[in-house]
């Protein structure tokens, strides 16, 4: 079919593409003169295809159809006119040539909001649904017969700019085609126009855009966002034209702190605050804009308005230099109507366009990737100068335009000064809890609280999730380049790296922790973990599947790994950075966004990570930790619809609970990784003085609070006495006191409730008739101390034989020389299966032990050996899933397949 394109912008570029890929025959595109030397985009499009462009300034005076314009365009035959975006007013003698007549697109559900400004009003108006017509053109004002409709949902924080992009924009173009189908297969519906419900509202101008402050605060809203980028609602402020951009309905239930900010006619001052600029409705509820600009042009975010041009400029080093250059040119290459590029060029004012925003963002990512910047950062800075300072601080990290607020507790300790957060870290920022609830962390080393922490409420989980769903669904983080997001990650790890003396002290205060094993393990691998997940970021991939079915046509069948969406991360609280550490990495490598819940006994060092998270440029929402007990924080994250993923560390029976409450509410998927009674065999042919000291390390490393501990050793006969008593001696050198002494071996356990555990375990362990060789109770000083313990004539069917002590406690069986397969019966004959190890110097039985142990981790000559690339789980009710390696992403991911016919 013959067709003639009229209109204009990217939305009628995108039409003509489209119709020229369904094989129809463009004959002439008729568009908008060139402006400031740069022509439309449609015009580009066409004059590259070479298909005749006609520029009409007009195409009538006074009324009437200049037979001149009218003849160049009768002379290329169109058999249909097709208006996808056209701002110019196009005479019926056009209008009716052509044998099919003229469609045109309309931004609105027709017949409500006739007008040009369709879009403006359904957001103005609270429209609940929107979308855009396709109409036979007449004489009237969008009043033609209806070719095809679509509708959407509109969001109640949607703007002009947003609900264009996310559907008027990608599936009008779609419809518009469809309709130019329709006609050419003779199927096109011409559907009058109902009179009941019709709207013709004015066009949206500057002059009539002005804010009414004497309705609700969603009215008062929908105005903003109707007028949100263009004309832009305004207001006086201070003396001066101010527009508001970016708003949003606010939780009424949250109070706003800041500095007051009279506006004439608002029924209440609107508060400037760390997150934008909060206003006030005439029914006392609240909304929030987040930009501002004024009437030189000049944009500033909202919560900068008493700070704007307070901050000093910034010295460029050489590479800087080098950057700033690359952008002049690239400026220069936008604005080719302007001679030169000095320092007060502004963007704007030189002609630049929506679309130029576009490109120059891009342009700066493809000289430094890591500056990730979104468009209204560019109408923000509209000099060259101010662009390049904005840039330059990003590039730094250095561009927080909200300063991070940390009411932090401080102590001398350790030699040093420690500073440690209190509250809950939730969208990035620290906040007391709902209703300013706190509860004591206590040091487990003299019985002493540290400090009042903030304890989560239901309301502070729903917060708290909402928060990294916005920033997973919306923010920057779910749209960054994964090379940008491993970036980001392993600028973490540097920043952990640089704190690590005061995170491990903060973790030896809070948890127990010898200060040398924090230091090396609980705070170490940590970093590790972080280094190591970083460098996966960009290395997520799927496959190619060659597929058989529906021959003799062509398929292509491929998979991606995309990531879930909000993950709940519950840890426990025997490694509290190093579980954090092992679980979130692997999430946030894989693209997702993270509610923590740490231990309630030990959240210090999490919230000290939130700190660092965000100082190292994490995104608002992308991590947020809430400090909180189980029952309430935890239930609600199991239940939450919106989260999606719950990785859980801790023991079997809140596991099974867990998986419960994740099935019943939204078939979340999960990773447990639950208790252990881990096995460990000690063949008399092994090397005796390192079987003992690994042995000693398999149930005392970290007071014995390790999942993997050896909870039973099996120990062949004829070395059994010679063991227990090399194991007694190394005991009696294991020095036991304040984990900050950098002589201590053996710290307190880290908590009261685990002690009183500890003691009644071992007096059942006496009762059912095991012999006590050393230890078993409770030491006689502050604090919360327990003797290195050990049991030995431990038979199969006692309490401590088969439950996890989760202490200090070695439990030794003997087995018979020569009776490997029975060892090996009464070592698989626990419901638990986290780890196992095995001492011997013959490798055969090595390899024959290691492959009939049934659990997820076996240790030969060595225990305790974990690593940040080998994958972390167990088996039976030890858990599913696993941390660590290439295998931990696959628990942060989900697997697409896209299958393609050609």
């Amino acid at each position: 079919m013959k067709i003639a394109v009229i209109g204009q912008s990217l939305f009628g570029q995108e039409v003509y593409k489209e119709l020229r890929k369904d094989s129809h025959n463009i004959v002439g595109v008729f568009t908008i003169p060139d402006k400031d030397g740069k022509a439309d985009p449609l015009a580009t499009e066409a004059e590259k295809d070479g298909v005749p462009v006609f520029k009409f300034p007009r195409w009538r005076v006074k009324g009437q159809a200049i037979p001149e314009v009218v003849a160049q365009y009768k002379a290329t035959g169109a058999e249909l006119n097709v208006l996808p975006f056209c701002s110019q007013f196009i005479p019926m003698e056009v209008i009716d040539h052509p044998k099919h007549g003229s469609i045109i697109y309309h931004p609105s559900l027709l017949p409500r909001h006739r007008g040009a400004s369709a879009i403006n009003w359904t957001l103005i108006h609270g429209d609940k649904k929107g979308g855009f017509t396709v109409f036979w053109a007449d004489d009237g004002l969008d009043t033609g017969p209806i070719l095809l409709q679509r509708e959407c949902d509109v969001e109640p924080n949607d703007t002009v700019n947003t609900i264009y992009k996310r559907f008027l924009f990608p599936e009008g173009v779609k419809g518009t085609v469809d309709a130019v189908r329709l006609i050419a297969e003779g199927k096109a519906p011409r559907i009058t126009q109902p009179q009941e419900g019709a709207t013709y509202e004015c066009i949206q101008k500057k002059d009539n855009s002005k804010i009414d402050w004497n309705q609700s605060a969603e009215a008062i809203h929908n105005w903003i966002r109707g007028n949100d980028k263009v004309p832009g609602a305004w207001a006086e402020v201070d003396g001066q034209k101010v527009t508001f951009y970016g708003s949003t309905l606010v939780d009424n239930g949250t109070a706003a702190n800041g500095q007051p900010l009279e506006i004439p006619g608002a029924s209440k001052p609107g508060i400037v605050t760390k997150a934008g600029l909060v206003l006030f409705g005439n029914d006392g509820k609240t909304l929030m804009v987040k930009n501002l600009q004024f009437e030189d042009g000049k944009m500033i975010a909202a919560a900068q308005y008493f700070k704007a041009g307070s901050s000093a400029a910034v010295e460029l080093n050489e590479e800087e230099k080098t950057f700033a250059e690359q952008m002049r040119a690239v400026w220069q290459s936008i604005l080719t109507n302007v001679s030169q590029i000095d320092n007060s060029t502004d963007f704007f004012k030189s002609g630049a366009a929506s679309m130029d925003v576009v490109r120059l963002v891009e342009e700066v990512k493809l000289r430094a990737s890591s500056c990730q910047l979104q468009n209204e950062d560019v109408y923000m800075n509209t000099t060259f100068q101010d662009f390049i300072q904005m840039c330059v601080r990003k590039l730094r990290g250095e561009d927080d335009e909200e300063e991070l607020v940390v009411d932090y507790v401080e102590k001398n300790v350790n030699n040093m000064t420690i500073k440690m957060p209190h509250q809950l870290f939730i969208n990035g920022e620290f906040v007391d809890a709902e209703g300013g609830k706190t509860y004591k962390t206590i040091n487990p080393t003299d019985g002493a609280a540290i400090c009042d922490v903030s304890l989560a409420q239901i309301s502070d989980v729903n917060k708290a999730v909402a928060a990294a769903k916005e920033a997973f669904e919306e923010g920057e983080w779910g749209k960054m380049n994964p090379r940008d997001r491993g970036r980001l990650i392993y600028k973490l790890a540097d920043l952990m790296e640089q704190h690590q003396e005061e995170l491990a002290t903060i973790e030896s205060i809070d948890s127990g922790a010898v200060y040398t094993l924090a230091l090396k393990t609980h705070v170490g691998m940590s970093i590790q973990t972080f280094r190591y997940f970083a460098g996966w970021c960009d290395k997520i991939q799927g496959s190619t599947i060659p597929i058989n079915q529906a021959r003799p046509n062509r398929n292509l069948t491929f998979t991606k790994k995309e990531p879930i969406g909000v993950c709940a991360i519950v840890i426990p609280w025997n490694y509290p950075l190093m579980m954090l550490a092992w679980k979130t990495a692997a999430c946030l490598a894989a693209g997702n966004t993270v509610v923590l819940k740490p231990a309630q006994v030990t959240p210090l060092t999490a919230l000290k990570f939130a700190e660092l998270a965000a100082r190292a440029g994490l995104p608002k929402g992308v991590v947020n930790i809430l400090p909180g007990s189980g029952a309430l924080v935890g239930q609600r994250l199991s239940d939450h619809p919106d989260v999606r993923k719950l990785g859980f560390t801790g023991s079997t029976e809140i596991g099974k609970h867990i998986m419960k409450s994740c099935a019943v509410s939204n078939v979340k998927k999960v990773s447990l990784e639950l208790g252990g009674k881990s096995p460990l065999i000690i063949f008399s042919d092994c090397d005796m003085d390192k079987a003992v000291r690994m042995g000693m390390s398999s149930v005392f490393f970290n007071k014995g609070e390790n999942c993997i501990a050896a909870g039973r050793l099996f120990v062949e006969d004829s070395i059994h006495d010679q063991f227990v008593k090399k194991v007694v001696e190394e005991i009696k050198k294991m020095k036991i006191g304040d984990p900050l002494d950098r002589s201590t071996d053996h710290g307190p356990q880290n908590h009261k409730a685990h002690l009183d555990k500890l003691v009644e375990y071992c007096q059942t362990g006496v009762k059912e008739g095991a012999t006590l060789i050393c230890g078993g109770k409770q030491v006689q000083r502050p604090g919360f101390f327990f003797e290195p313990t050990v049991f030995t004539d431990v038979q199969d069917h006692m309490h401590i034989a088969i439950e996890e002590s989760f202490g200090p406690v070695m439990i030794i069986s003997k087995f018979k020389s020569g009776e490997v397969d029975d060892v090996l019966r009464r070592a698989n004959a626990t419901e638990y299966g986290l780890a196992s190890g095995v001492f011997t110097r013959d490798i055969s039985k090595a390899l024959y032990v290691s492959e009939r142990l049934n659990a997820g981790t076996v240790f030969v000559n060595t225990y305790n050996k974990t690593d940040v690339a080998s994958p972390f789980g167990g088996f039976k009710q030890s858990g599913f899933g696993k941390d660590l390696g290439q295998e931990a992403l696959n628990e942060y991911l989900k697997t697409k397949a896209v299958t393609i016919e050609y």
